[in-house]
Formats: C-alpha cells, sequence, structure tokens
C-alpha cells in the first residue's frame, strides 16, 4: 500500500480518531485528522484524499451536511459514513446523498480495515478483448466505461457500474446479495445489506423507465436481484 494513499478521519472524538490513525497507519495508510465538519470541505476541495471516513455529528457542521456539500461540488472522493446513530433513516439518507458505505459504531477496526480495503481496490482489470454487455434497453461497453440506455449515454458511479456488470454477465439468473457484495465491496461478511439495497435504488432509477415498478432490475426476495431483458 502506497504512503500516498491517504485517509481523511473525520471525528471529533479524539480517542477514537486517534485509534483509527493508529491502525491506518499499521495498514501503510496515511491518515489525516479533522475535527470540525465546517473545515472538511475546503480540506477536501484542496487537495483531495483517497477516502473519507465521516462521523455524522460533527461540530461546525454535521455529517449528512458536509456530506451534501462535498457532492454539490462534485467531488467523487468515497466516503465511508461513521456513525453512532443506528437509524434507517440517517443511514439510507447518507447513501442516497453520495456516501459509498456505512459503519455504525461500536465497530471493530478489523470491519472497518475491510471495507476501507475493499472501496479502496484500485487493481487494473486483466486485458480482455473489448466486451459488450446488454440487456433490456442498456449496452454497456466495458472496456470504454459506457453505459447507454434506451440510446442515450448514463452516467454511473463507480459502485453503480460494477453492480450493474454484476447484474448484466448473469443475464436472467438469481445473483444472491451475498456474491454482489463479495464482487462489487469485497465483503466477506454480510450482516448487513442496507449499502446493496440503496445502490440498486440508485441504479434503477437510471435504467428503469419507471424506477417504482421495475421490468429490469428484479428483487427475488430473501434472495438476491436479477436482470430481466423483458
Amino acid at each position: 500500500m502506497s504512503a500516498e494513499t491517504r485517509v481523511l478521519v473525520v471525528e471529533d472524538e479524539e480517542s477514537l480518531a486517534e485509534s483509527i490513525a493508529y491502525n491506518l497507519r499499521r495498514e501503510g495508510y496515511t491518515p489525516q485528522i479533522i475535527t470540525d465538519g465546517s473545515k472538511v470541505l475546503g480540506a477536501v476541495l484542496s487537495d483531495p484524499p483517497s477516502l473519507i471516513l465521516l462521523d455524522l455529528m460533527l461540530p461546525g457542521m454535521n455529517g449528512l451536511d458536509v456530506l451534501r456539500a462535498l457532492r454539490a461540488e462534485k467531488s467523487t472522493v468515497p466516503v465511508i459514513i461513521v456513525t453512532a446513530k443506528d437509524t434507517e433513516a440517517d443511514v439510507v439518507t447518507g447513501l442516497e446523498l453520495g456516501a459509498d458505505d456505512y459503519v455504525t459504531k461500536p465497530f471493530s477496526m478489523r470491519e472497518l480495515l475491510s471495507r476501507i480495503r475493499a472501496l479502496l481496490r484500485r487493481s487494473a482489470p486483466p486485458e480482455r478483448k473489448r466486451m459488450v454487455l446488454r440487456g433490456g434497453p442498456v449496452v454497456m461497453d466495458l472496456d470504454r466505461h459506457e453505459v447507454t440506455v434506451r440510446g442515450n449515454p448514463v452516467k454511473l458511479r463507480p459502485k453503480e457500474f460494477e453492480l450493474l456488470e454484476a447484474l448484466l454477465a448473469r443475464k436472467g439468473d438469481l445473483v444472491p446479495r451475498e456474491v454482489l457484495l463479495e464482487e462489487v465491496w469485497g465483503y466477506t461478511f454480510f450482516e448487513d445489506t442496507k449499502t446493496l439495497d440503496v445502490h440498486v435504488k440508485r441504479l434503477r432509477a437510471k435504467v428503469e423507465e419507471d424506477p417504482t415498478k421495475p421490468a429490469h432490475i428484479i428483487t427475488v426476495r430473501g434472495f438476491g436481484y436479477k436482470f430481466a431483458d423483458d
């Protein structure tokens, strides 16, 4: 892991921030701590980190407002919400504002580091011939990293792109939730799957003609999802 892989730890609880920073250094990351939410936007825009760990309860500006401001400024830095608020509304709001994942306090450092590694994984794809996946109204050019829906170009966030690829590659087949979480996020444990559900919701909004009545990204309740041509 390069020392230039910088993780911004936005946390006002000093002992926790220092503990996270210590463990990040042991893993080869370079941590930077900010304790005031109002200072995050300027710091990120002037020198973007590789990833942000963002607490929701902060002085100056709360975490959701920080996240909203970052995405409004078109920042694409990956964000993991770190929160003591174990309410679905806060978690879902954060994910819908553009967070990529979340952990709830108290959490184990092992879990946190696993999520960081998964989100920062930037391994180069293997050499291959140009590959295009098709399903329903979607055409996905993997080499050009382009997606069109009904002939119109659609911009997908990185995890949305990977999720769509995982579904289209098995078009017509059920893809279990644990398989999607492992392939797209690198998880090896699956206690909580809100992250997957929110990303599916985002993807439907960009792919489906009527996201409230999906015709292509189908939920198989209790098991996972599948991509249907019709």
